[in-house]
């Protein structure tokens, strides 16, 4: 009799632990077995109506060419971080989506760049704001964290520190598309809002999970056609738009930035994960006095608990007035995504064959 009600209590204090640490066969696999990757080009009203074939499948190749970059890098071994800039390389590159080359039109007529970048295993983050000549925003971000002091440079600042770090620089001119263009002077001329020329947020970003165990996110942004007065949304803002803790996950976010910086988007949900114990590793086996291992069962997966807090953290943007959407990565190698709006681009790889891109809501 004392044997069983030992044995309860050992149950009964491990199944306890379920509302704190998960633990799944997947999730006990030794560290550096695996690793996991995420991208997004953008959120918004993205319906399969309003997209040719043709768009279509660019934007999904585009979505795939990103994707296969970072997945390489991890899976010869490389770290998050660098695969976290060799995806978003080439979204910046792509004049699809609204970063780099694609960036939207300010109220002025000019281009305004804005891209973070944050790595999981010390938490160093680095971010620039307001470029107008950087090819490529998400290296100054990098160099921002690896080469000086600072988080956040921002302007002209971030323009100097870029030509001594050996930053490609570029004219104004070459991120200027007839289709942003377009979109500007459509927004004049009816005098719409931001939203109703954009109708989808083309931030462009990724998290990844290295075979070492480590994470790291970064984002990359021309903000939001028509901003003015220096306007800076969540996208280089640690916390707000991006940001990673091996504790815990690696998040990036695309949507109207003043709501994911009022909320805290990437910093909440990483901060509810790490509160609930979540990301700490499989809960160990519990012997009783007389040898029998007790384990514990039907504990939540860590996907389901991930998958709940992100939706949960996009209601309340949502319930202010906000939409977007984010990608998150757990330390388990979970790939998730959550989105308030019509469509995301998006795409996930994982060491395990996971390999997908997708566009509506319904993929």
């Amino acid at each position: 009799m004392r044997g069983f009600i030992t044995r309860f209590a050992l149950v009964f204090s491990v199944v306890a632990l379920a509302g704190q640490v998960p633990a799944t066969a997947r999730d006990a696999e030794p560290a550096g077995t695996r690793w996991s990757f995420a991208i997004h080009g953008g959120a918004g009203t993205i319906s399969r109506e309003d997209m040719t074939p043709e768009e279509d499948a660019a934007h999904r190749a585009a979505l795939q060419a990103a994707l296969d970059a970072g997945s390489k890098v991890l899976d010869e071994g490389g770290t998050a971080m660098d695969a976290v800039e060799a995806a978003i390389l080439l979204l910046e590159d792509e004049p699809r989506f609204n970063a780099g080359r694609g960036a939207v039109y300010t109220w002025e007529g000019s281009h305004e760049l804005d891209a973070s970048i944050m790595d999981g295993a010390t938490r160093d983050a680095g971010a620039v704001a307001g470029v107008t000549n950087i090819r490529n925003p998400i290296l100054l971000a990098r160099k921002v964290m690896t080469d000086s002091p600072h988080v956040m440079l921002a302007g002209k600042g971030a323009e100097d520190f870029a030509v001594e770090q050996g930053i490609e620089i570029v004219p104004p001119s070459y991120f200027d598309t007839e289709r942003r263009r377009e979109a500007l002077e459509r927004m004049k001329a009816r005098q719409l809002s931001s939203l109703d020329v954009d109708l989808k947020f083309g931030t462009v970003g990724a998290v990844a999970l290295d075979t070492a165990g480590n994470m790291a996110a970064g984002t990359s942004t021309g903000g939001m056609t028509g901003k003015r007065w220096g306007r800076v949304g969540d996208a280089p803002i640690i916390g707000a738009g991006t940001f990673a803790d091996n504790r815990s996950c690696a998040v990036s976010a695309t949507g109207w930035g003043e709501y994911f910086i009022r909320v805290g988007v990437a910093h909440e949900i990483c901060a509810r994960l790490r509160l609930q114990g979540y990301g700490a590793g499989p809960v160990p086996h519990t012997s009783s006095e007389d040898g029998e291992v007790m384990v514990a069962v039907a504990l939540p997966l860590v996907s389901e608990v991930a998958q709940k807090i992100a939706d949960e953290v996009m209601a309340d943007v949502k319930q202010l007035g906000g939409d977007g959407g984010i990608i998150l990565l757990t330390p388990e190698g979970h790939a998730l995504f959550s989105f308030n709006t019509a469509g995301m681009y998006r795409g996930r790889a994982t060491s395990d064959g996971v390999n997908e891109v997708a566009i509506y809501g319904n993929d």
